[in-house]
């Protein structure tokens, strides 16, 4: 086992067992499957608005769904999620990984209840499909502002438009 990755069962019982340690708890998900500068910039952010920042990881089955292959592109995730958590958790901001294998961090969310669900600028309050969960234990839902507007989809059409192959 690698410290810092659980299930959410183990997360659970971690945080019940050691609240002080763990709350205020900011809570964000993704895919984080190739990371770069945006992502780190974004975890850090995060993670000074709570005590502990706890990331939700999608699995790999998760990722194949959100983000479907296309013509000329390789499938997703392009690092398997074993590999994705072990980064994620050596990351200084994160305090703990929890892969889920569901489309959105819905349950998550309610299993969890975060103080603070954290998602980037580039989303709305009002579409997030996690609002609703968070509303009902009247939790805070942040929007970070973007500060390096990369994405790992640029990160692989770059790579394979490049004429440097």
């Amino acid at each position: 086992m690698i410290p810092g990755i659980y299930t959410l069962d183990e997360l659970m019982q971690a945080i019940a067992q050691e609240p002080h340690n763990w709350r205020p708890l900011v809570l964000t998900n993704g895919c984080f499957d190739l990371l770069h500068a945006g992502h780190v910039r974004y975890l850090k952010a995060a993670k000074q608005l709570g005590k502990a920042l706890v990331v939700g990881l999608n699995s790999d089955q998760s990722v194949q769904f959100i983000k479907p292959q296309t013509t000329g592109f390789p499938a997703r995730p392009i690092v398997p999620e074993a590999q994705r958590a072990e980064v994620l958790a050596a990351l200084k901001p994160v305090d703990g990984v929890v892969i889920f294998a569901e489309s959105t961090a819905s349950r998550l969310v309610q299993v969890l209840k975060p103080d603070i669900y954290v998602k980037g600028g580039d989303y709305a309050i009002e579409t997030l499909p996690e609002t609703t969960a968070v509303q009902a234990y009247n939790g805070r839902i942040e929007l970070i502002h973007i500060e390096i507007p990369s994405s790992t989809t640029a990160i692989i059409n770059r790579i394979l438009t490049s004429n440097h192959l």
